[in-house]
C-alpha cells in the first residue's frame, strides 16, 4: 500500500508561489530588454567541470532561448585536452599561457574540442529543453584563422626573439552565416574554438579570443565571459562593477589588472570595439550566473563598455 504524505500548510505553499511570482515580475523588464538580442557566452573553467554547475548552465541557456533571447555558446576545454594528452603520453609546453601546438597536438585538440567537449556542452542544453547544435570554426568556413607569432625580449641581451607556437591561431575573419542559420531555425549554436586558414590548415585558438571575435561579428548585445573569479577586482580585492575602455588602460597601467586577467579584459575590449554593447567578466561558479547578470539590476560581474 502506498503511503500518503499530507501536503504542507496552505500558507507555506502560497508564500512560496508568491515569491516565485515576485521574482518573475521583477525579471519582466529585463526580459523585454533582451527579447531578440544575441548573447554570446564563453563557457569553461570550473563551471564546466562540476556536474551540478554544468547542468545548471544547460538549463540557463535553454531558458534564455525559450524566453526569446538568442544565446550563442563558445566553449573552452583546456583541462580535457590536458587529460587526453596525458593519456596519450604527449608532452605539452606553454609560452605566455598559450599551448605550443605541433601536428600531433593539434589533432588531439581538434578531437577533444570539436568532439567530446563540444557534444557534451550541446547535450547539456538539449537535455534542458532547447535544441543545441555543436559546431567548430571549420564548419562552413566560419572562422578563418591566421598563425599567431609571439616575440619575447631576452633579459640579458635585450634582443627580441620570435617564438613559434606551432599551430596556434587567432581569428582573422568570422563568417556568421552558419550562426544565423542556426539561431534563425530556433537552435542554439555551440562553437568549439578551432579554425582553419586559407590553405586548409587547422589551428587551435584561445576560446576567449574566439568568443570576442564571434560576439563582435554578430554585434551582440552582450558577451558574457564565465571565469573562476567574481570579475575585475580593485587593489583592495573589491569587485569593480563597470569599466570604460579608458578605465581598462588606466587599470592595467597602474597594476590593478594583472596576470591572466589582462588577456581576458583585452578580449572584452576588442569585442566592444567591434560593436558589442557590453562585455562582462563574471564568476561561472555562481549558480545561474548568466541569468543573474542579465535579469537583475546591476548584474553580478564587471561590465566593460564604451
Amino acid at each position: 500500500m502506498t503511503e500518503f504524505t499530507a501536503p504542507g500548510p496552505l500558507g507555506t505553499d502560497v508564500a512560496a508561489a508568491a515569491e516565485r511570482a515576485h521574482v518573475l515580475a521583477q525579471a519582466l523588464p529585463f526580459l523585454r530588454r533582451y527579447a531578440g538580442a544575441t548573447i554570446v557566452v564563453k563557457y569553461g573553467g570550473h563551471a564546466m567541470g562540476e556536474e551540478h554547475l554544468a547542468e545548471g548552465f544547460g538549463r540557463d541557456i535553454a531558458l534564455l532561448k525559450q524566453v526569446g533571447v538568442n544565446p550563442v555558446v563558445v566553449h573552452g576545454g583546456g583541462p580535457q585536452i590536458n587529460a587526453m594528452l596525458k593519456r596519450l603520453n604527449v608532452q605539452s609546453t606553454f609560452i605566455d599561457g598559450l599551448r605550443v601546438t605541433d601536428k600531433t597536438t593539434v589533432d588531439v585538440v581538434e578531437m577533444v574540442l570539436a568532439g567530446t567537449v563540444n557534444k557534451y556542452v550541446s547535450n547539456l542544453i538539449t537535455q534542458a529543453g532547447a535544441l543545441a547544435v555543436g559546431i567548430c570554426g571549420k564548419d562552413g568556413g566560419m572562422i578563418r584563422a591566421r598563425k599567431v607569432m609571439r616575440t619575447k625580449k631576452d633579459p640579458d641581451s635585450h634582443i627580441e626573439k620570435v617564438l613559434d607556437l606551432g599551430f596556434v591561431g587567432e581569428p582573422e575573419h568570422v563568417d556568421v552565416r552558419v550562426i544565423h542559420a542556426l539561431t534563425g531555425g530556433g537552435l542554439v549554436p555551440v562553437i568549439a574554438p578551432v579554425g582553419v586558414d586559407a590553405d586548409g590548415q587547422t589551428y587551435n585558438i584561445n576560446a576567449d579570443t574566439v568568443a570576442a571575435a564571434v560576439a563582435g561579428a554578430l554585434h551582440a548585445t552582450r558577451l558574457l565571459m564565465l571565469t573562476d573569479v567574481p570579475g575585475v577586482l580593485d587593489k583592495d580585492k573589491q569587485l569593480i562593477s563597470e569599466l570604460t575602455l579608458a578605465d581598462v588602460d588606466a587599470r592595467i597601467g597602474d597594476g590593478t589588472i594583472t596576470g591572466g586577467m589582462i588577456p581576458k579584459v583585452e578580449n572584452c575590449v576588442e569585442a566592444v570595439k567591434l560593436g558589442v554593447k557590453g562585455a562582462v567578466i563574471l564568476d561561472g561558479r555562481v549558480p545561474h550566473a548568466c541569468l543573474l547578470e542579465l535579469f537583475t539590476e546591476g548584474g553580478t560581474g564587471t561590465i566593460i563598455r564604451r
